[in-house]
Protein backbone atom coordinates (compact mmCIF):
# COMPACT_ATOMS: atom_id res chain seq x y z
CA UNK A 1 0.00 0.00 0.00
CA UNK A 2 1.61 3.26 -1.16
CA UNK A 3 1.45 6.74 0.35
CA UNK A 4 -0.98 7.78 -2.38
CA UNK A 5 -3.39 4.99 -1.42
CA UNK A 6 -3.17 5.93 2.24
CA UNK A 7 -3.92 9.55 1.42
CA UNK A 8 -6.95 8.52 -0.62
CA UNK A 9 -8.14 6.48 2.35
CA UNK A 10 -7.82 9.46 4.71
CA UNK A 11 -9.61 11.82 2.32
CA UNK A 12 -12.44 9.33 1.84
CA UNK A 13 -12.79 8.94 5.61
CA UNK A 14 -13.13 12.70 6.04
CA UNK A 15 -15.59 13.04 3.13
CA UNK A 16 -17.78 10.17 4.28
CA UNK A 17 -18.01 11.57 7.79
CA UNK A 18 -21.19 13.66 7.85
CA UNK A 19 -19.92 15.88 10.68
CA UNK A 20 -16.27 16.69 9.86
CA UNK A 21 -16.75 18.59 6.56
CA UNK A 22 -19.40 20.79 8.20
CA UNK A 23 -17.16 21.39 11.20
CA UNK A 24 -14.18 22.31 9.01
CA UNK A 25 -16.32 24.84 7.14
CA UNK A 26 -18.49 26.28 9.92
CA UNK A 27 -16.00 26.49 12.78
CA UNK A 28 -13.73 29.20 11.27
CA UNK A 29 -16.78 31.08 9.99
CA UNK A 30 -18.37 31.20 13.44
CA UNK A 31 -15.12 32.19 15.14
CA UNK A 32 -14.37 34.99 12.67
CA UNK A 33 -17.93 36.32 12.71
CA UNK A 34 -18.32 36.44 16.50
CA UNK A 35 -15.00 36.56 18.34
CA UNK A 36 -13.50 39.82 16.94
CA UNK A 37 -16.52 41.67 18.38
CA UNK A 38 -16.39 40.15 21.86
CA UNK A 39 -12.62 39.69 22.41
CA UNK A 40 -12.01 43.33 23.26
CA UNK A 41 -9.78 44.29 26.19
CA UNK A 42 -11.10 47.85 26.27
CA UNK A 43 -13.23 48.46 29.36
CA UNK A 44 -16.53 50.25 28.67
CA UNK A 45 -19.98 50.74 30.23
CA UNK A 46 -18.71 50.85 33.82
CA UNK A 47 -21.63 51.51 36.17
CA UNK A 48 -20.85 54.65 38.17
CA UNK A 49 -22.63 56.24 41.15
CA UNK A 50 -21.64 59.72 42.34
CA UNK A 51 -21.85 61.13 45.85
CA UNK A 52 -21.65 64.93 45.57
CA UNK A 53 -21.29 66.38 49.06
CA UNK A 54 -20.69 69.91 47.79
CA UNK A 55 -23.09 70.46 44.84
CA UNK A 56 -21.07 73.35 43.48
CA UNK A 57 -20.57 74.43 39.90
CA UNK A 58 -17.13 72.78 39.86
CA UNK A 59 -18.41 69.46 41.20
CA UNK A 60 -21.36 69.50 38.79
CA UNK A 61 -18.93 69.93 35.93
CA UNK A 62 -17.13 66.77 37.03
CA UNK A 63 -20.45 64.90 37.23
CA UNK A 64 -21.36 66.08 33.72
CA UNK A 65 -18.02 64.82 32.40
CA UNK A 66 -18.74 61.39 33.87
CA UNK A 67 -22.26 61.37 32.43
CA UNK A 68 -21.07 62.14 28.91
CA UNK A 69 -18.10 59.77 28.87
CA UNK A 70 -18.38 56.77 26.55
CA UNK A 71 -16.56 54.63 29.09
CA UNK A 72 -19.10 55.01 31.92
CA UNK A 73 -22.75 54.20 32.43
CA UNK A 74 -23.89 56.85 34.91
CA UNK A 75 -26.38 55.29 37.33
CA UNK A 76 -27.51 57.92 39.80
CA UNK A 77 -26.55 60.41 42.50
CA UNK A 78 -26.38 58.95 46.00
CA UNK A 79 -26.79 60.95 49.23
CA UNK A 80 -23.93 59.22 51.09
CA UNK A 81 -20.97 56.96 50.58
CA UNK A 82 -22.54 54.29 52.80
CA UNK A 83 -25.59 53.98 50.55
CA UNK A 84 -23.42 53.94 47.41
CA UNK A 85 -21.21 51.24 48.91
CA UNK A 86 -24.24 49.02 49.40
CA UNK A 87 -24.81 49.15 45.64
CA UNK A 88 -21.27 47.86 45.09
CA UNK A 89 -21.83 45.08 47.60
CA UNK A 90 -25.03 44.15 45.73
CA UNK A 91 -23.03 44.11 42.47
CA UNK A 92 -25.25 46.83 40.98
CA UNK A 93 -22.44 49.40 40.69
CA UNK A 94 -18.82 49.11 39.58
CA UNK A 95 -17.37 52.43 40.80
CA UNK A 96 -18.38 55.09 43.32
CA UNK A 97 -17.04 58.65 43.09
CA UNK A 98 -17.26 60.77 46.24
CA UNK A 99 -16.79 64.53 45.81
CA UNK A 100 -16.04 65.96 49.29
CA UNK A 101 -17.17 69.20 50.86
CA UNK A 102 -14.99 72.26 50.17
CA UNK A 103 -13.90 70.65 46.89
CA UNK A 104 -14.11 73.95 44.98
CA UNK A 105 -12.59 75.94 47.85
CA UNK A 106 -9.55 73.68 48.06
CA UNK A 107 -9.30 73.72 44.29
CA UNK A 108 -9.19 77.52 44.04
CA UNK A 109 -7.11 78.22 47.16
CA UNK A 110 -4.29 75.96 46.14
CA UNK A 111 -3.35 75.33 49.76
CA UNK A 112 -4.97 71.93 50.12
CA UNK A 113 -5.12 69.56 47.23
CA UNK A 114 -8.72 68.59 46.42
CA UNK A 115 -9.25 64.93 47.26
CA UNK A 116 -11.83 62.84 45.43
CA UNK A 117 -12.55 59.31 46.60
CA UNK A 118 -12.86 56.64 43.91
CA UNK A 119 -14.06 53.28 45.27
CA UNK A 120 -14.03 50.47 42.71
CA UNK A 121 -15.33 46.92 42.78
CA UNK A 122 -12.11 45.03 42.10
CA UNK A 123 -13.55 41.51 42.05
CA UNK A 124 -12.82 41.82 38.34
CA UNK A 125 -9.27 43.18 38.61
CA UNK A 126 -9.04 44.44 35.03
CA UNK A 127 -12.34 46.29 35.21
CA UNK A 128 -11.47 47.81 38.60
CA UNK A 129 -8.00 48.94 37.57
CA UNK A 130 -9.03 50.39 34.23
CA UNK A 131 -12.10 52.07 35.70
CA UNK A 132 -10.11 53.85 38.40
CA UNK A 133 -7.50 54.86 35.83
CA UNK A 134 -10.12 56.43 33.55
CA UNK A 135 -11.80 58.25 36.42
CA UNK A 136 -8.52 59.43 37.92
CA UNK A 137 -7.54 61.01 34.62
CA UNK A 138 -10.97 62.65 34.34
CA UNK A 139 -10.70 64.09 37.87
CA UNK A 140 -7.24 65.46 37.15
CA UNK A 141 -8.40 67.07 33.91
CA UNK A 142 -11.36 68.65 35.69
CA UNK A 143 -9.27 69.95 38.59
CA UNK A 144 -6.37 71.23 36.50
CA UNK A 145 -7.56 72.41 33.05
CA UNK A 146 -4.02 73.54 32.23
CA UNK A 147 -2.97 69.89 32.45
CA UNK A 148 -5.42 69.08 29.65
CA UNK A 149 -4.06 71.92 27.56
CA UNK A 150 -0.54 70.59 28.13
CA UNK A 151 -1.56 67.07 27.07
CA UNK A 152 -3.01 68.46 23.85
CA UNK A 153 0.47 69.66 22.94
CA UNK A 154 1.86 66.13 23.23
CA UNK A 155 1.81 64.36 19.87
CA UNK A 156 1.11 60.62 19.96
CA UNK A 157 1.90 58.63 16.81
CA UNK A 158 0.73 54.99 16.96
CA UNK A 159 2.81 53.04 14.47
CA UNK A 160 1.35 50.31 12.22
CA UNK A 161 -2.07 50.15 13.94
CA UNK A 162 -2.76 53.87 13.63
CA UNK A 163 -6.46 53.70 14.52
CA UNK A 164 -5.69 51.38 17.46
CA UNK A 165 -8.25 48.94 16.13
CA UNK A 166 -8.38 46.04 18.57
CA UNK A 167 -9.79 43.72 15.90
CA UNK A 168 -6.58 44.17 13.91
CA UNK A 169 -4.67 42.95 16.96
CA UNK A 170 -6.94 39.99 17.76
CA UNK A 171 -7.67 38.55 14.30
CA UNK A 172 -4.15 37.07 13.83
CA UNK A 173 -4.50 35.50 17.29
CA UNK A 174 -7.79 33.94 16.20
CA UNK A 175 -5.97 32.32 13.28
CA UNK A 176 -3.73 30.63 15.83
CA UNK A 177 -6.67 29.39 17.90
CA UNK A 178 -8.50 27.98 14.87
CA UNK A 179 -5.44 26.16 13.53
CA UNK A 180 -4.58 24.85 16.98
CA UNK A 181 -8.02 23.39 17.61
CA UNK A 182 -8.74 22.05 14.13
CA UNK A 183 -5.35 20.52 13.30
CA UNK A 184 -4.74 19.42 16.88
CA UNK A 185 -7.92 17.68 17.94
CA UNK A 186 -8.87 16.04 14.64
CA UNK A 187 -5.63 14.01 14.29
CA UNK A 188 -5.79 13.22 18.02
CA UNK A 189 -9.10 11.46 17.52
CA UNK A 190 -8.07 9.83 14.25
CA UNK A 191 -5.80 6.99 15.32
CA UNK A 192 -7.69 6.41 18.57
CA UNK A 193 -10.90 6.12 16.56
CA UNK A 194 -9.29 3.53 14.31
CA UNK A 195 -8.04 1.64 17.38
CA UNK A 196 -11.55 1.47 18.78
CA UNK A 197 -12.99 0.51 15.38
CA UNK A 198 -10.41 -2.27 14.93
CA UNK A 199 -9.00 -0.99 11.62
CA UNK A 200 -5.55 -0.45 13.16
CA UNK A 201 -5.11 -4.23 13.45
CA UNK A 202 -5.72 -4.54 9.72
CA UNK A 203 -3.22 -1.79 8.91
CA UNK A 204 -0.60 -3.36 11.17
CA UNK A 205 -0.50 -6.55 9.09
CA UNK A 206 0.12 -4.64 5.86
CA UNK A 207 3.65 -3.74 4.64
CA UNK A 208 3.03 -0.04 5.29
CA UNK A 209 6.04 1.80 6.65
CA UNK A 210 5.64 3.90 9.77
CA UNK A 211 6.86 6.99 7.93
CA UNK A 212 4.27 6.61 5.18
CA UNK A 213 1.48 5.94 7.65
CA UNK A 214 2.21 9.06 9.73
CA UNK A 215 2.62 11.23 6.62
CA UNK A 216 -0.75 10.03 5.36
CA UNK A 217 -2.24 11.11 8.68
CA UNK A 218 -0.53 14.53 8.65
CA UNK A 219 -0.86 15.74 5.06
CA UNK A 220 -4.69 16.02 4.96
CA UNK A 221 -4.65 18.30 7.97
CA UNK A 222 -2.08 20.57 6.35
CA UNK A 223 -4.56 20.97 3.51
CA UNK A 224 -7.32 21.64 6.02
CA UNK A 225 -5.12 24.32 7.65
CA UNK A 226 -4.60 26.07 4.29
CA UNK A 227 -8.34 25.90 3.58
CA UNK A 228 -9.18 27.35 6.99
CA UNK A 229 -6.68 30.21 6.64
CA UNK A 230 -8.12 31.05 3.22
CA UNK A 231 -11.60 31.31 4.74
CA UNK A 232 -10.27 33.46 7.60
CA UNK A 233 -8.46 35.84 5.25
CA UNK A 234 -11.56 36.25 3.10
CA UNK A 235 -13.76 36.88 6.15
CA UNK A 236 -11.26 39.38 7.58
CA UNK A 237 -11.42 41.31 4.33
CA UNK A 238 -15.14 40.93 3.69
CA UNK A 239 -16.49 41.57 7.21
CA UNK A 240 -13.98 43.99 8.71
CA UNK A 241 -12.06 45.41 5.76
CA UNK A 242 -8.81 44.13 7.32
CA UNK A 243 -6.13 42.76 5.00
CA UNK A 244 -2.56 41.68 5.77
CA UNK A 245 0.06 44.39 5.36
CA UNK A 246 2.69 41.79 4.49
CA UNK A 247 2.81 38.84 2.11
CA UNK A 248 -0.10 36.39 2.26
CA UNK A 249 2.31 33.57 1.39
CA UNK A 250 4.17 34.15 4.64
CA UNK A 251 0.89 33.70 6.51
CA UNK A 252 0.37 30.40 4.69
CA UNK A 253 3.92 29.34 5.54
CA UNK A 254 3.46 30.10 9.24
CA UNK A 255 0.11 28.30 9.23
CA UNK A 256 1.66 25.20 7.68
CA UNK A 257 4.42 25.11 10.28
CA UNK A 258 1.97 25.53 13.16
CA UNK A 259 -0.36 22.87 11.74
CA UNK A 260 2.64 20.54 11.41
CA UNK A 261 3.34 20.94 15.12
CA UNK A 262 -0.22 20.46 16.36
CA UNK A 263 -1.07 17.62 13.98
CA UNK A 264 2.14 15.86 15.09
CA UNK A 265 1.27 16.51 18.74
CA UNK A 266 -2.19 15.10 18.13
CA UNK A 267 -0.77 11.94 16.58
CA UNK A 268 1.72 11.51 19.43
CA UNK A 269 -1.08 11.74 21.97
CA UNK A 270 -3.25 9.30 19.99
CA UNK A 271 -0.35 6.85 19.70
CA UNK A 272 -0.06 6.72 23.49
CA UNK A 273 -3.83 6.76 24.18
CA UNK A 274 -6.22 3.83 24.24
CA UNK A 275 -9.54 5.68 24.34
CA UNK A 276 -10.97 8.88 22.86
CA UNK A 277 -11.70 10.31 26.30
CA UNK A 278 -8.09 9.89 27.33
CA UNK A 279 -6.75 11.54 24.17
CA UNK A 280 -9.20 14.46 24.38
CA UNK A 281 -8.29 15.31 27.97
CA UNK A 282 -4.55 15.05 27.34
CA UNK A 283 -4.83 17.26 24.26
CA UNK A 284 -6.96 19.77 26.19
CA UNK A 285 -4.26 19.96 28.86
CA UNK A 286 -1.52 20.79 26.36
CA UNK A 287 -3.71 23.23 24.40
CA UNK A 288 -4.54 25.22 27.53
CA UNK A 289 -0.93 25.35 28.71
CA UNK A 290 0.43 26.39 25.32
CA UNK A 291 -2.29 29.01 24.81
CA UNK A 292 -2.02 30.64 28.25
CA UNK A 293 1.79 30.83 28.10
CA UNK A 294 2.02 32.05 24.50
CA UNK A 295 1.26 35.76 24.82
CA UNK A 296 -2.00 35.28 22.95
CA UNK A 297 -3.95 37.61 25.24
CA UNK A 298 -1.34 39.17 27.53
CA UNK A 299 2.25 40.31 26.83
CA UNK A 300 4.79 37.61 27.59
CA UNK A 301 7.06 40.15 29.29
CA UNK A 302 4.40 40.54 31.99
CA UNK A 303 4.94 36.93 33.06
CA UNK A 304 7.26 35.91 35.91
CA UNK A 305 10.80 35.10 34.69
CA UNK A 306 10.33 31.33 35.11
CA UNK A 307 7.11 31.43 33.06
CA UNK A 308 8.66 33.63 30.38
CA UNK A 309 11.33 30.97 29.79
CA UNK A 310 8.62 28.60 28.53
CA UNK A 311 8.00 30.86 25.53
CA UNK A 312 11.32 29.71 24.06
CA UNK A 313 9.88 26.21 23.52
CA UNK A 314 6.30 27.28 22.83
CA UNK A 315 5.60 27.24 19.07
CA UNK A 316 2.38 29.19 19.56
CA UNK A 317 4.40 32.10 20.94
CA UNK A 318 6.63 32.18 17.84
CA UNK A 319 3.61 31.93 15.54
CA UNK A 320 1.72 34.80 17.19
CA UNK A 321 4.74 37.08 17.18
CA UNK A 322 5.50 36.29 13.54
CA UNK A 323 1.97 36.53 12.15
CA UNK A 324 1.34 39.85 13.90
CA UNK A 325 4.59 41.13 12.43
CA UNK A 326 3.46 40.14 8.94
CA UNK A 327 -0.22 40.95 9.31
CA UNK A 328 0.00 44.30 11.13
CA UNK A 329 3.50 45.66 10.47
CA UNK A 330 3.99 44.23 6.98
CA UNK A 331 7.17 42.36 7.92
CA UNK A 332 9.14 40.36 5.38
CA UNK A 333 10.66 36.88 5.64
CA UNK A 334 13.87 38.42 6.98
CA UNK A 335 11.91 40.05 9.82
CA UNK A 336 10.45 36.72 10.97
CA UNK A 337 13.37 34.44 10.07
CA UNK A 338 14.11 33.55 13.70
CA UNK A 339 10.46 32.64 14.38
CA UNK A 340 10.23 30.57 11.18
CA UNK A 341 13.38 28.63 12.05
CA UNK A 342 12.16 28.03 15.60
CA UNK A 343 8.79 26.79 14.34
CA UNK A 344 10.48 24.59 11.76
CA UNK A 345 12.82 23.09 14.35
CA UNK A 346 10.14 22.38 16.98
CA UNK A 347 7.68 21.02 14.40
CA UNK A 348 10.34 18.75 12.86
CA UNK A 349 11.16 17.28 16.26
CA UNK A 350 7.46 16.65 16.93
CA UNK A 351 6.89 15.02 13.55
CA UNK A 352 9.90 12.72 14.10
CA UNK A 353 8.51 11.84 17.51
CA UNK A 354 5.14 11.07 15.93
CA UNK A 355 6.81 8.56 13.57
CA UNK A 356 8.86 6.93 16.33
CA UNK A 357 5.94 6.72 18.78
CA UNK A 358 3.77 4.77 16.34
CA UNK A 359 4.18 1.11 17.17
CA UNK A 360 3.07 -0.70 14.05
CA UNK A 361 2.95 -4.18 15.56
CA UNK A 362 1.12 -3.21 18.75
Amino acid sequence: MSLKSLLQKEVLQIRRNSFLPRLILMFPIMIMCVMPWVMNMEVKNLKVDVVDLECSQQSQRLVADIQHSRYFDFQSMKPSYKIALQKIEQNETDVVVVIPQDYSKNLTSGQDKPQVLIAANAVNGVKGAMGTAYLSQMVMMNAYPTLGALQERVSILPLYNKNQNFKLYMIPALYAIIIMLMTGYLPTLNIVGEKEAGTMEQINVTPVKKREFILAKLIPYWGIALFIITICLLLSWGLYGIVPQGSVWLIYLLSLLLSLFFSSLGLIISNYSDTMQQSVFVMWFFVMILMLLSGLFTPTRSMPPWAYLTTYVNPLSYFIEAIRTVFIRGGSLADIASQVLALLGISSVMSLWAVLSYKKNS
